[in-house]
């Protein structure tokens, strides 16, 4: 694909930015959970591992070399696996109290697995090689 690694930075971008706006609202606690801010909950800051995740992908999606393509590839296989997990925890119910989800954690969740597919369509130009017999020729 022509600009799938471009497209792919953009998508690392929105990871980033979705980090910081809600993922999901517990009722019961009356607290609005973000990727950075977690309220009263033990969940931790989920969003600084998919920063770190995508601030990589986003510099190895403008290298223009195959390992940083090969490495990109590994690097949101993580992200996206992160996500899942994020997704399952920030949407489960416990104990009766459901929590509703946001707009945050859609977008990261797909801006995710669209990030995998980037990865996987990289445009990258290699140089045809020569063949034994012109090489013996010359």
């Amino acid at each position: 694909m022509k600009y799938s690694q471009q497209i792919g930075a953009i998508l690392s971008l929105i990871v980033i930015g979705a980090c910081f706006i809600p993922w999901s609202y517990i009722p019961s606690l009356n607290a609005t959970i973000t990727g950075m801010y977690t309220a009263t909950t033990d969940f931790g800051k989920p969003g600084i591992l998919h920063i770190a995740f995508s601030l990589l992908a986003f510099i190895l999606f403008l290298i223009p070399k195959l390992w940083s393509k090969r490495t990109n590839i590994f690097i949101g296989a993580f992200n996206l696996a992160w996500a899942v997990k994020n997704y399952m925890l920030y949407s489960m119910c416990s104990a009766g109290d459901c929590q509703e989800k946001k707009a945050g954690i859609y977008i990261v969740l797909i801006s995710s697995i669209l990030m995998i597919i980037m990865s996987m369509l990289p445009k990258i130009d290699i140089p045809p090689k020569q063949m034994a017999s012109e090489d013996k020729q010359s």
